[in-house]
């Protein structure tokens, strides 16, 4: 029931051999980065709020090579995923385009550009066993990978965070997602066996240590997917801005509880909502870091349960497949060895997040994926990841 991963450095070499096969040559370089998993702190990034999630062993690997001259300088990329490649000229202003996926790297190809680092032509192999549409950043993750690989193209060397807000920039830019910084931060500075309490306003990350081995987190992937840049993610956004703009802060997180509700009455009752749960939602995240401090595991449940129930009611992006897993949870319960589960993403599919005594981890799974099954007609996939480390080069 538990879905098993390929170790990254296995990765890594089936990459490089499809490389070797695709274009006749072995790869001059490989590079990694991975997706990430929110354990709390949903919708809060781009209300300068506080996050907190970890970088998941499930990897996007680039392989890449110079490419024969002779033609305009241009990228060749080759998706496992996708059918056929895409081709981008160097040689003339980077815009959007088709392939859509394509868009992600594009967007990072400016962005260096536009720090004197410009391109000479490469092929590229993208593969990748992070889940697709899941929630769980396969776009952060092969933004971020492209910058590790432009950094060791070019010479062109970023500090992290210089590297995470350029990733965010292409997926703005070049993707049209208006989404917050804590998907390429996570990817770039992910460390093993740490979450991330990431500030995303001072941009400053504190490590949390998770880990323990009696304690695991099982991601579940409800294989409905979401679509953010179908309108609904850049909604909630201008809800949120229009709630601060209401109150006269910066930003929800200058905002408290207590002063949204003097605004009730005064206030458009779905905007009222939508601020209501990320002021909640910031207070959960500080308290869920602490509480996984002090291995308080139940105030952990208890905090994650009442975050989805929040996403549910008040910020409306979970849906009927995400409700059904994390009912299912719920009824499994701390007796059983379920700790706390959510939705994890920005909604409307995707994959849950829980937390789980490991010894019980194998019934767990069994349970959700019957009964989540047996309700929907959907298959899950579930998996099981340890704080992983962030963006890496493999070969060089």
């Amino acid at each position: 029931m538990i879905d098993q991963h390929l170790p990254l450095a296995r990765l890594a070499d089936e990459t490089a051999e499809k490389f070797q096969q695709r274009f006749g040559r072995p790869p001059q370089w490989v590079v990694a980065a991975p997706g990430r998993v929110n354990l709390i702190g949903e919708h809060t990034d781009y209300n300068d709020g506080f996050v907190l999630p970890m970088a998941i062993d499930r990897y996007t690997v680039l392989a890449a090579g110079r490419s024969p001259g002779g033609e305009p300088p241009r990228l060749r990329m080759v998706s496992g995923h996708k059918q056929g490649e895409a081709v981008i000229p160097l040689n003339i202003p980077l815009q959007p385009g088709q392939p859509a996926w394509a868009n992600y790297v594009l967007g990072v190809a400016a962005g260096f550009a536009a720090l004197g680092a410009p391109l000479a032509s490469l092929d590229i192999l993208v593969e990748s066993n992070v889940p697709l549409g899941g929630g769980l950043s396969s776009s952060a993750a092969l933004e971020v990978a492209a910058a590790t690989l432009f950094e060791v193209v070019t010479g062109h060397r970023l500090d992290p965070v210089e590297k995470a807000l350029l990733c965010q920039k292409a997926e703005h830019e070049f993707a049209g997602v208006p989404c917050g910084i804590m998907d390429q931060f996570t990817s770039a500075l992910g460390r093993e066996n740490h979450l991330l309490l990431l500030d995303c306003r001072s941009r400053q990350a504190e490590l949390v240590p998770l880990s323990d081995p009696a304690v695991s987190v099982l991601i579940i992937n409800t294989n409905v997917k979401h679509h953010l840049a179908g309108g609904e993610y850049a909604r909630r956004r201008q809800q949120c801005e229009a709630a601060a703009r209401h109150l006269r802060v910066r930003a929800l997180r200058d905002a408290h509880l207590d002063q949204l509700k003097t605004q009730h009455d005064q206030m458009d009752p779905v905007v009222f909502r939508r601020a209501r749960h990320v002021i909640t939602e910031i207070g959960r995240t500080v308290r869920a870091a602490t509480a996984i401090k002090a291995s308080d595991w139940p105030e952990v449940g208890s905090l994650m349960y009442d975050s989805h129930d929040s996403l549910r009611d008040d910020y409306e992006v979970s849906c009927a497949e995400l409700d059904e897993v994390v009912e299912i949870a719920r009824k499994i319960g701390p007796g059983n060895g379920m700790i706390g589960c959510r939705m994890t993403g920005g909604g409307f599919g995707g994959c849950a997040v829980s937390v789980v005594q490991s010894a019980a981890t194998r019934d767990i799974a069994k349970k959700i994926h019957g009964d989540y099954q047996q309700k929907t007609g959907i298959q899950p996939a579930l998996f099981v990841s340890r704080p992983a480390a962030g963006a890496t080069v493999l070969k060089a």
